[in-house]
């Protein structure tokens, strides 16, 4: 298996097999992408984009995993990304509970991958609401290495 590095089952190098799909394509495919920025550490957290959204929390990785993260996740949704493991989460309870407060957040939807690791940005998330003392209907998605919903 080798050495991991950092000792996280989810940064073990694997490939992934697939079969070579021929898919009529009549034109590039529109981003769903509604505002800029989208890293949680950028986003202000009275941003006009999260007023009456729903938002999507996202992990980096599922946009890259999940081939059709556009149309599945991302449509109708104002969007913040973060990665639990790389980045520097201190405030991000804070900042997200801030953003629901703020905005009268319609849903929040979280989406992360398979790997432990991972499981931080749905407990944060979780933490933020409660901290917002707001009923805000709440949905965890994750998705597999291979890029399907689990």
């Amino acid at each position: 298996m080798g050495n991991l590095g950092c000792g996280c089952p989810g940064s073990m190098a694997r490939v992934i097999e697939r079969e070579e799909t021929q898919t009529a394509v009549t034109g590039t495919v529109q981003s769903e992408l509604r505002q800029w920025p989208v890293q949680l550490h950028l986003v202000p957290p009275t941003a006009p984009y999260f007023q009456n959204a729903d938002i999507l929390v996202a992990a980096d990785c599922v946009a890259f995993a999940m081939g059709d993260m556009h149309r599945q996740l991302l449509k109708g949704k104002a969007l913040a990304i973060a990665c639990p493991k790389l980045d520097d989460t201190g405030n991000y309870v804070d900042k997200l509970a801030q953003i629901f407060q703020a905005g009268g957040v319609k849903s929040v939807t979280v989406a992360i991958m398979e790997v432990p690791c991972c499981r931080g940005l749905d407990v944060m998330v979780r933490q933020a609401v409660a901290q917002s003392g707001l009923d805000i209907p709440f949905e965890t998605i994750v998705i597999g290495i291979n890029g399907e919903r689990r």
